[in-house]
């Protein structure tokens, strides 16, 4: 009988199944699948529910996620919820406001009565009334529809910004007096605060309004001509972002034209 030599002799492996082993690891990437997709579902489930002020900061997050749109102006697209506007976008927002007015007909029909100019202060706007009364009617402290219309079309962009607002009113040199000793200090500081009123209730944050001046005819725009009826007007000033604090003496005025 012979005897095989280790070096001859058959080697034998034995393999053993693993137990589960015949289902692989795709149920893996299949379970981890839907539960992200529930996870979405979720989220969308949430935000659908959520309040006005949490869908815009999310919003805001995918518009820009490295949170510098702000810091770089109007960021992308235009002037958008709470983006600031500084000194180089305030020509950018003179075209949001015209091109705003223009989706309007009848607010298109005043574009001749507002002007707006970019300013050491900010961006003015400036309503102008005409002989007949455009904004206010002649004598009166209530805006009028089409005053109204306008205001509301401005202060609907304009509340979309962390910018302070001023507020002006200006009368022509014509003697405004009665027998309560109401002049022209009194309407043109009434008439910037109507105009005040009616912005906070069309998209104005109650604290962005910084000032309401008024200046009756001390500060006419047509010098020249103090009767013309484009010194009566208000003025809308958005100001720049940080802004220096300003250096003139206070402008609210107590005495009364005589």
């Amino acid at each position: 009988m012979s005897v095989q030599s280790p070096e001859t002799q058959p080697i034998i492996i034995k393999k053993k199944k693993a137990r589960g082993e015949h289902h692989g690891g795709a149920w893996k990437v299949a379970y981890a699948d839907f539960v992200t997709a529930m996870m979405a579902l979720f989220i969308v489930l949430w935000l659908m529910g959520a309040s006005e002020p949490v869908k815009k900061a999310v919003a805001g997050y995918f518009r820009d996620p490295s949170g510098k749109a702000a810091d770089n102006g109007s960021g992308q697209g235009g002037v958008g919820e709470n983006i600031a506007v500084r000194k180089d976008d305030m020509g950018k927002l003179k075209e949001t406001l015209e091109s705003a007015m223009k989706q309007s007909p009848a607010l298109e029909k005043l574009k001749n009565q507002v002007n707006m100019t970019v300013t050491g202060e900010g961006l003015r706007i400036e309503l102008l009334e005409s002989e007949v009364g455009t904004f206010f009617e002649t004598g009166s402290t209530s805006p009028s529809a089409s005053g109204r219309d306008m205001l509301r079309m401005i202060s609907a962009e304009l509340g979309k910004l962390p910018n302070r607002l001023l507020m002006e009113g200006h009368t022509d040199a014509r003697p405004f007096t009665s027998l309560n000793g109401y002049s022209n200090w009194e309407l043109s500081s009434d008439r910037a605060n109507s105009a005040r009123k009616v912005m906070q209730e069309s998209g104005l944050r109650t604290d962005q309004v910084a000032e309401v001046r008024g200046y009756a005819d001390q500060r006419l725009r047509k010098p020249d001509d103090p009767n013309n009826a484009s010194n009566r007007r208000v003025s809308i000033v958005v100001k720049y972002l940080n802004a220096p604090p300003e250096t003139t003496p206070p402008t609210k005025q107590t005495s009364a034209k005589r």
